[in-house]
């Protein structure tokens, strides 16, 4: 992340701080989502890693997006010793129940065997409905020249439903000088398309919802939270470049553009893709060069297939 940029969100950070203070007469925290347990209490007798919707449980991506670059003034909303850290997005493949989620569940490996030192794991920025799939992890997990390889589940961390474990799960890790690609994209039940709800303007959590006209909604998940080069949020200009190609009922497929997107300005790896045509939702791509992580790094060409409404 350049200098300014870092200037920009902690100033940004600590005003919305302050003004939640003022009005709420308390912190704007998001600690229930945070924990810095070091070692693994949750007891379970679950070992099930297939899902009911006959998904494998999986860690779909791991995003070492930051090195001691973490805002100071996260510590005011998440840790105290947030602030400066490495920042790595590890999103599963399902949604997780936090109650289960343990700093001491991850186990963080660097390229010449060293340990990474996990100061706390958060489900924030990505806490919207439907969204507790993303933990950002922070600590000291290498630097550009010893970066972190392999980031294993040591604990046991359970699924939103506690049907699936995904201890003893492991996934690579995307160096730190990558740029982020689209990792899962999913028809998303109505009640988290979120009719008409304004963003709450803070930069962690509380994202926009989809236009009245809506008729079905594709949430994308990218590996890292993404906004224009230069840390803008996005707006119709990408939006046009998202393209997601439908089956209709004569078995022919069109490419759609979304006629609008939500759940932007707070921050997290998510957009929802809002549509207002029928036919099946089967994949999603975007072009390259578009969407930057924080840390500037360009997205490449990215595509996904889409995981069908749940029934």
């Amino acid at each position: 992340m350049k200098k300014e940029h870092r200037v920009i969100l902690t100033v940004l950070l600590l005003a919305i701080a302050s003004i939640a203070f003022l009005i709420l007469k308390r912190p704007l925290r998001f600690d229930h989502l945070t924990d810095d347990t070091a070692s693994d209490t949750t007891v379970s007798d679950v070992t099930n890693t297939l899902h009911y919707d006959g998904r494998e449980a999986k860690l779909l991506s791991a995003f070492f997006g930051l090195d001691n670059a973490l805002p100071n003034a996260l510590n005011q909303f998440i840790h105290r010793e947030m602030g400066g850290k490495d920042g790595m997005p590890v999103v599963f493949s399902h949604e997780l129940d936090v109650d289960t989620l343990q700093a001491g569940d991850f186990k963080v490996t660097t390229a010449s065997g060293k340990l990474g030192r996990m100061v706390c794991v958060t489900l924030a920025p990505a806490d919207d409905l439907g969204e507790w799939r993303t933990v950002l992890l922070a600590g000291e997990f290498g630097n550009p020249d010893d970066q972190p390889v392999k980031v294993e589940i040591v604990g046991d961390l359970l699924s939103k439903n506690g049907e699936v474990n995904f201890c003893g799960l492991s996934v690579p890790v995307i160096p730190l000088e990558d740029g982020p690609s689209m990792v899962m994209a999913k028809v998303i039940p109505e009640v988290e398309w979120e009719i008409g709800k304004e963003p709450t303007g803070l930069p962690l959590g509380g994202g926009s919802g989809c236009p009245p006209e809506t008729k079905q909604v594709v949430r994308v998940t990218w590996e890292g939270g993404v906004t224009k080069p230069g840390g803008a949020e996005i707006d119709d200009v990408e939006r046009q470049l998202y393209q997601v190609v439908v089956s209709n009922e004569d078995g022919s497929t069109s490419a759609v553009t979304p006629f609008a997107i939500a759940d932007k300005r707070d921050g997290d790896n998510n957009h929802r893709l809002c549509l207002d045509v029928e036919g099946v939702p089967q994949s999603v791509s975007f072009p390259a060069g578009h969407v930057a992580d924080p840390r500037g790094d360009l997205n490449p060409e990215t595509f996904v297939e889409v995981i069908p409404l749940e029934k």
